[in-house]
């Protein structure tokens, strides 16, 4: 087990949740999470950093329960949240954390619906039948991620017949929509190109300061340009975590530094 060092100070921000001795198991006895403690602090971004394998979407997908979709997969420890409940907990309902917590997949999974009730689908599965805040709610959360400019005029047509960028900004609106206490992003722009890539990460920093991100990417840059602090991840243990600046200019691991510069990942 690596040792690595005291979590930095944050008195400008509370945690917003806390991963505490998080280790999970696929199948009951594969164990690919160890006993990993990081803070995630209020309305900051945290980049989930570490190669293919490392247990970066594993990670992410603790936080809202998708691992109870599939029989035999086993939590321990704990992600406590402010109000103290503890989303891996058996007493707690996965479809209360999915409401709590908002994720955007590395491919655009757009549902066969509207452009506008692809947004309001969370809101009306909380029973929301107010026309007008529903209206206000999507344009809200269609402006958030940078897309009610392009399609205002088309809320009753297909989201699938959005370009697959657009598909992806869709995505971050109906994660948006409910405001969620947290949202996860699991490498959101994997199949982007370049320009699609740009307005995503936009989006994404634009939301910096109004909700609390993770972000699990492979790419250092991407963690770089978005993210207040990063979390290290190799073979599913917590290598380090630090600001971003200061971990990619002064990391204290060896691990860190063999990642950064590029001897492995």
């Amino acid at each position: 087990m690596v040792n690595y060092p005291e979590y930095p100070a944050a008195p400008e921000s509370i945690v917003r949740a806390n991963i505490d001795r998080l280790n999970f198991y696929y199948s009951g006895n594969i164990h690919v999470l160890k006993n990993v403690n990081i803070p995630i602090y209020d309305r900051k971004t945290v980049a989930i950093l570490g190669a293919p394998g490392s247990g970066r979407t594993t990670l992410l997908k603790c936080f809202n329960r998708m691992h109870d979709l599939a029989p035999g997969n086993r939590y321990e420890g704990a992600i406590w949240l402010q109000d103290g409940s503890n989303l891996i907990g058996t007493q707690v309902d996965p479809i209360d954390v999915r409401m709590r917590i908002g994720m955007v997949f590395d491919r655009p999974n757009p549902l066969p619906k509207s452009i506008y009730d692809n947004v309001a689908y969370g809101l009306k599965l909380r029973g929301e039948k107010d026309r007008n805040c529903l209206n206000d709610r999507v344009e809200q959360a269609l402006s958030d991620a940078d897309l009610w400019d392009e399609v205002k005029d088309r809320l009753n047509h297909l989201a699938a017949k959005l370009s697959i960028g657009q598909q992806q900004q869709l995505c971050i609106a109906r994660a948006l929509a409910t405001e969620p206490e947290i949202i996860l992003f699991d490498e959101p722009t994997s199949v982007l190109g370049p320009i699609d890539t740009a307005k995503i990460e936009e989006s994404i920093y634009k939301l910096k300061g109004q909700v609390t991100i993770l972000i699990s990417t492979h790419s250092m840059q991407q963690a770089a340009r978005l993210s207040d602090y990063t979390a290290f991840i190799e073979m599913g243990e917590l290598i380090e975590f630090d600001r971003t600046a200061k971990m990619f200019a002064e990391p204290n691991q060896q691990q860190t530094r063999d990642y950064i510069s590029g001897k492995f990942g």
